[in-house]
């Protein structure tokens, strides 16, 4: 196996990074989980990058301005990058990620009129 290169240790950074930005709940791989950065033994889906630019793929929560968080996002990611990068809001959420292997379920009530 080749040895991480400094590429591989700059998805990593960005991902953390665009993490941190508050209203991003996670980064998202697309409908079919295109959008990836395939590293040696791992994948960081959210991310894709080249040699020209970027672009990073997340779920935002409702309770921030979508527009606000996008543009932080691409600010961060090129900052750390020197790259352009575009961003994508896959999804919004108004709340924490489930944890993995749990459903969501949503309660079916009737609306009072």
């Amino acid at each position: 196996m080749a040895p991480p290169s400094a590429d591989d240790a700059l998805v990593k950074d960005i991902a953390a990074a665009v993490l941190a930005v508050p209203g991003v709940v996670e980064l998202d791989g697309g409908m079919f989980g295109e959008v990836a950065t395939y590293l040696p033994g791992e994948r960081v889906s959210g991310i894709r990058l080249s040699d020209e630019e970027g672009s990073v793929h997340i779920v935002v929560d409702l309770r921030h301005d979508l527009r606000e968080v996008a543009a932080q996002v691409a600010d961060t990611a090129s900052e750390i990058s020197g790259r352009r990068f575009s961003v994508t809001i896959e999804d919004v959420t108004t709340g924490e990620p489930a944890a993995a292997g749990t459903a969501t379920t949503e309660s079916e009530g009737e609306l009072d009129d």
